[in-house]
């Protein structure tokens, strides 16, 4: 047999084995590798604001302004809505002319102060000539009877004054606490969720205005009741809400509130998640998963490769099911302790596709081009 002829069969052999090889189906594989297993409880997130509130009126009136509108930011302190304050006005200067009144009327002098210096002086006198012999001691006895009688008629009064004093100065701080109430202002920094009452509406005490939302965010996590117990404040955390995808956001455990719910037995604990303050929307959702122990392993896989309690091995181009013991779990990885050794390759995608023995092409990520 010739040079060329050894070429081209060669060349032949060459061109059946790509044939063969490229002909096979193709397994997206990932490698065992070492490094830090992480053991994470998984839950369920909502985000919630912080506070919500149904801003009412303490007291009924006709709406003279209204400042708001729905989806409106407010801040704390903002006035929202005034209520006509024409008819309480016109009662508070009514009672502070009443008090004005009264305090001047004192200020005079009643007949009873009159009374009591008159009989003070009255009495002096009939003490001095007691003393002088020209009164007998039983007059003046009679006589002392007299003045402290009037005395404790003034103080009578006096007390009757000063409480209708304080009884005036009681009267209008509440009406002028009414004044302050007709004007209703934000007690937090919020957004408008609703608005119930407009200019010209006429309301009765108690009614609701409007719905306020405060701008701050909670993130409640929903975790089940097995995997409460490991829950401690300060664990780290990753963040997954459906909105944003498969971005995931660090975070740790800021609170945990000790009662579970009592249809689910979840438990709630709440986050502190390192996202942009405006993508933190209520009501949205999304996963986590608290990270509650950490040590190294020796073999770390993408927990999609699981297959119940086995992986998919690709060994020597063939398929290979094998068992094996899982150890800490993660979102994205999973430990195994026993039956997979750094460096084997086990398939990540499609695993319902393979059977023992297959002959596959393995393809690692970013590979498949090559």
């Amino acid at each position: 047999m010739g040079k060329k002829t050894l070429i081209a069969a060669f060349a032949a052999l060459l061109v059946v084995f790509a044939y063969l090889y490229f002909s096979r189906p193709s397994a997206y594989v990932a490698e065992a590798r070492a490094g830090r297993a992480v053991k994470a409880v998984p839950g369920s997130i909502t985000v919630q604001a912080e506070y919500e509130m149904q801003l009412r009126s303490d007291l009924g009136g006709r709406v003279l302004r209204s400042f708001i509108d729905k989806g409106q930011h407010v801040s704390e302190g903002d006035v929202l809505c005034e209520l006509d304050t024409g008819d309480l006005r016109l009662e508070i200067e009514r009672i502070e002319n009443e008090y004005e009144t009264a305090k001047r009327r004192l200020a005079v002098g009643s007949a009873v102060e009159l009374q009591l210096a008159t009989s003070a002086e009255n009495l002096a006198e009939f003490e001095r000539l007691n003393r002088a012999g020209r009164y007998a001691d039983a007059e003046l006895t009679k006589r002392r009877r007299e003045h402290a009688q009037v005395e404790q008629r003034a103080a009578l009064e006096k007390v009757n004054n000063e409480q209708t004093l304080a009884t005036y100065e009681n009267t209008l701080r509440q009406k002028q606490r009414q004044l302050e109430k007709m004007t209703l202002r934000a007690p937090f920094d919020g957004v408008v969720s609703q608005v119930y009452a407009r200019a010209g509406d006429l309301i009765g005490g108690g009614a609701s205005i409007a719905s306020l939302i405060s701008t701050s965010r909670t993130v409640e996590a929903k975790i089940s009741e097995e995997d409460f117990a490991d829950i401690r404040v300060g664990q780290k955390v990753s963040a997954r809400f459906l909105p944003y995808g498969t971005t995931l956001y660090d975070g740790t455990v800021s609170k945990i509130l000790p009662t579970a719910d009592p249809t689910t037995q979840r438990y709630i604990v709440e986050l502190e998640v390192d996202i942009p303050a405006d993508r933190l929307v209520p009501g949205i959702t999304g996963e986590v998963i608290i990270v509650v122990g950490e040590r190294d392993a020796k073999a770390l896989i993408p927990r999609r490769a699981l297959f119940g309690s086995a992986v998919y091995v690709v060994r020597e181009g063939r398929v290979e099911l094998r068992p094996v013991t899982v150890g800490y779990v993660s979102l994205t990885t999973v430990e195994i302790t026993k039956g997979l050794e750094a460096g084997d390759q086990v398939i990540v995608e499609a695993l319902d596709q393979f059977r023992e023995g297959q002959r596959v092409r393995p393809v690692l990520p970013g590979t498949e081009g090559n």
